[in-house]
């Protein structure tokens, strides 16, 4: 699933190619992926709007209308989101085309069809997508050890499990959890009731700190995002845990490891990452 770094991405490819942009026109191939309103009111209430913005919140976007209405979107699994030419080859499980002003379309594909969007007219809640459940970004400057240890409250879930809780801290997945957590030098099984001070202050050293070193590291030209067709940003090579388990760490030469933790995959370094080991 795209992470935030991913749809941080996204965002800051697609953006200044619609910016300003009426859509014409709304083909909705697949109503399943419209969570609200149905399918045709999404369609009718979206057609004749001018893009004024696109914003990121956690692992949502938004496009901002010149009325004040907002579409909101989550790629959840599989979604990729494209500006492509008119005349540009459909690709398959496309389930949405915009046409914009101008001639280009904006696309979403979806192979597996977890993608949601939901238009809110004027005054609509949020909470409607659930978007308003999110913690702080990553990037805020609120983002201290001191939030972070008042959210955990002495609970006795890993630490893994809190930075996936997205009330907690927003847009973190399974991918950057594991670079968090091996930058901090903190085993992903260990409690956050058995967190010291300093692994606090590492936590929230190093949540902003990987969070940036990934966006800056995803950086493509829409060019090389076209040809990918919206996956290549997906390609990071650059992690050094995350799905790396079995080959040696990147800072002492051990093994890296994987377990299980809450039902997700973890890969860390036992030697690297042994405070506040179990």
């Amino acid at each position: 699933m795209p992470e935030l770094p991913e749809v941080e991405t996204v965002k800051r490819v697609i953006k200044p190619q619609i910016m300003g942009r009426r859509i014409a026109s709304v083909d909705v191939h697949h109503p399943q992926i419209i969570a609200y309103p149905d399918a045709e009111s999404f369609a009718l209430n979206l057609t004749g709007r001018i893009i004024t913005d696109m914003k990121r919140r956690g692992k949502f976007l938004a496009l901002l209308f010149e009325n004040k209405d907002r579409l909101i979107l989550h790629l959840r699994m599989t979604g990729q989101l494209l500006v492509t030419p008119a005349e540009h080859d459909i690709e398959k499980h496309t389930h949405l085309i915009v046409g914009l002003s101008g001639g280009n379309q904006l696309r979403y594909i979806d192979t597996r069809r977890f993608g949601r969007f939901w238009y809110l007219k004027k005054g609509e809640s949020l909470g409607i997508t659930g978007a308003d459940k999110l913690g702080i970004e990553p990037t805020d400057k609120k983002l201290t050890a001191a939030y972070l240890k008042e959210s955990a409250a002495g609970r006795r879930i890993a630490v893994k499990e809190m930075l996936l809780d997205q009330s907690v801290v927003a847009g973190i997945g399974n991918i950057y959890s594991d670079e968090i957590l091996f930058a901090a030098g903190i085993n992903p099984a260990a409690k956050c009731c058995d967190l010291t001070d300093g692994n606090w202050a590492s936590l929230a050293k190093m949540i902003p700190e990987t969070i940036n070193w990934a966006i800056r590291k995803n950086k493509i030209t829409p060019k090389q995002y076209l040809e990918g067709k919206g996956k290549e940003y997906k390609n990071t090579p650059f992690l050094k845990v995350y799905g790396h388990a079995g080959k040696p760490c990147p800072r002492c030469g051990s093994t890296l490891e994987r377990i299980v933790i809450g039902g997700r995959g973890s890969t860390f370094c036992f030697r690297c990452q042994c405070t506040a080991q179990l």
